[in-house]
Formats: C-alpha cells, structure tokens, sequence
C-alpha cells in the first residue's frame, strides 16, 4: 500500500521521477476544444472548452458538473484529447459534454483541500454504517468534489445491492448529496494505489484505465505459472502487465516446433524442462541423470528431431552442439580451487609460480561446473 514515505507526489497521485513523452508534443488547442481532465486517482471526464480558457496539461480547473461543480487537472488538450475522447466513449455523439468555468483559484484549491479532509473520516464512518444496516457490500473508497457538497461512495459486492436506505442515512450523517459507484478489485486497487513488485507505482492507480480480463493462458505462452503467486497483482488477480509482451512471445513461439518432444540421444532420452522463448532456446535433462543438463537452440532442436526419424542417435558434444564452453572447476589437494576458461589467459598464473612446487603425490582432477 502507499505512503507517505514512498516517492510520490500525494497531492496529483503521480511518480516523481517519471518522465512524460507528452511535454515534447506542441500545442494543440486550436484543433479541437475537448479537454480531458483527471480528478481522484484514475477518474477521468472529457469537458468543453469553448470559452477557450488559455489552459495546459498539469493546470488546475474548475468545470461543471450535474449538479455543482468539481476541480480536476488537465492531463490532454486538443487532438490528443479528441482521440481518446472517439476511443474512450461507446457513444460519443449521446456524452454530454460539460464546460470548463475557469481556472482554479486559491479559494477553489482550499476548499478542495478540506473536501479531501473530509474524505478518511467519512469512508471510515460509512463502513460502521454498513455493518450496522448489514448489507453484503464493502465501502471502498469516498471522494469530494470539489464543491463539497456531494461525495461519491465506491464500494464493492459480488451482486446488485439494494441501498437506498443507505444513502438516506449517509445524506442524514453527512449532509452531503451521495452517488453510489460499484467498482471491482482491480478498480479498488487502483483507488488505493502501491507498489508493484517492479519496484514502480501500479499501472492501474498511474496510468491504467482499461482493465481487462487477463487469461490464465497469458501467463503460460510467456514460460510462466498461472499459480504462481508472483503472478498476482495488489488486487489478488493476475497482473495486467502479463498482456504487455504477449504479442512479442506469441511470435517468438512461431519459431518452435509445434511439440516439444523428448530427443533421442546416444547418452540416453534427453527431456524438455524449459523454454526461453526470446533467447530461442530450449533447456533438456538427460534421464536417469539429473546432473546432465543442458540447452539447444532451436535450429539444433528441429535437426536432432529430423536424426531420429531417420533412426540416428546423435552424440552430444557441449562445445560444437550447444554452442557454448563448459566452465571446469580444477580442485587440488591443497585446497586450492581456480576457476579457468579455455579461452581466457589464467590471470592467477604469475601467483601460482610464486608457490612451491607440489609433492610427487598430489592429485588433481576436474569436475564438470553442470
């Protein structure tokens, strides 16, 4: 969950360090005079600017609502704004466009401040509420407007819910106007924000406004386990970062053979364990041998799988097959152990001379690193 130790800016909910692609693009206010605008965490409404209100992304505004009015930050204008305006909404020509007043003043930005005060004690205040009542719902979040004169319940249940004797009881506690807004875990998670186990904060309280259903299947197509809990995001579902790199695995496996099947060799029954899709390569086990093992490519897998349809066992040479050198380990008895590579210079060779030279009776032998 956040915090206020955490590297955000509480106020506009956004990460400090981020940098935005936007600021690059020029101005285009004069191409259209939608506005988007975002208000508490991921909540965002397209208004009218058709006084044309000099205003830029980041500014504050105070814009219409039915009733009253809110105080959001602009976050796109003109054609940039008008797209996701026609991509957003189903039905563009049935949204009613609200205008912008003006921008916010002092006055406005306080008055918003103490709506945001407002905001814990009454969400805490209305869970007692629907404990009391009894019904089968969880208040998630309360958000002011700007006006503050009207708040906006999010709250969570698995069915409808009948609340209408809960909002009279709310408008008598509070004396505010109420709007009950059903949300889902993805949605709540996004409300309360966090970090993620990237290290950065939650796509869905940033950025992310579309939630979609992440299927089980994505996680498997990327090499990964659907069970896993590393898989699971803050909300407790799979995480919607999974649908980011599909497309790009989704063509990498193009490349493989349609069945990973178990290749014949001349040591024994090599089988499949796993699969690097990016790197196009394909991690084998020898059986009955769990200390043998080793990666082909997927060129080198396709051969060897033409070899035993045709009967033959091909032998398994780490270095002209796999593409690749085997670290040894050389151990003494000494107690010496000096890691070498065949094809770098031994750095600890003028060390070694500085020694005595062994006894007739050491032994040394050499032990595969896999």
């Amino acid at each position: 969950m956040s915090c206020n130790g955490c590297l955000f800016n509480n106020a506009g909910n956004t990460f400090i360090d981020s940098y935005s692609w936007l600021n690059d693009l020029p101005d285009t206010s004069d191409k259209s005079d939608i506005v988007e605008v975002k208000f508490k965490t991921t909540r965002r409404e397209y208004f009218s600017n058709s006084e044309q209100i000099e205003i830029k992304r980041g500014d504050k505004i105070v814009v219409a609502t039915s009733p009253g009015h809110d105080i959001g930050e602009v976050t796109l204008t003109g054609y940039l704004a008008e797209k996701q305006f026609l991509r957003k909404v189903k039905n563009p020509l049935g949204y009613k466009l609200n205008t912008v007043y003006r921008k916010a003043s002092a006055n406005d930005l306080k008055i918003l401040q103490e709506a945001r005060g407002r905001e814990k004690p009454t969400m805490i205040r209305a869970r007692q509420i629907v404990n009391e009542l009894g019904p089968d719902m969880k208040i998630g979040d309360v958000e002011f407007r700007g006006d503050n004169r009207k708040a906006i319940f999010y709250y969570l249940a698995e069915g409808r819910v009948d609340f209408r004797e809960l909002i009279k009881h709310y408008a008598r506690e509070f004396g505010i106007q109420v709007e009950m807004k059903q949300i889902g875990s993805r949605q709540e998670a996004g409300i309360v924000g966090g970090i993620g186990s990237c290290g950065r904060e939650l796509c869905c309280s940033s950025w992310l406004t579309n939630f979609k259903t992440i299927p089980s299947g994505a996680a498997l197509k990327q090499g990964l386990s659907p069970a896993a809990l590393k898989m699971s995001g803050a909300c407790g579902k799979l995480k919607c970062c999974l649908l980011y790199e599909l497309d790009t695995y989704i063509e990498a496996q193009s490349d493989f053979p349609q069945e990973l099947l178990n290749l014949e060799l001349a040591k024994g029954i090599a089988k499949p364990f796993k699969t690097d899709y990016l790197k196009k390569e394909i991690w084998y086990i020898l059986e009955g041998n769990t200390g043998t093992i080793f990666s082909l490519t997927v060129l080198q897998v396709k051969d060897f799988i033409q070899k035993n349809k045709r009967g033959i066992r091909p032998e398994l040479n780490s270095v002209a097959e796999n593409g690749k050198e085997e670290n040894k380990m050389e151990v003494k008895l000494d107690g010496n152990i000096d890691r070498f590579d065949k094809n770098k210079k031994n750095i600890n060779k003028k060390r070694r001379l500085k020694f005595k030279p062994k006894p007739a009776g050491s032994v040394k032998f050499e032990v595969n690193k896999n």
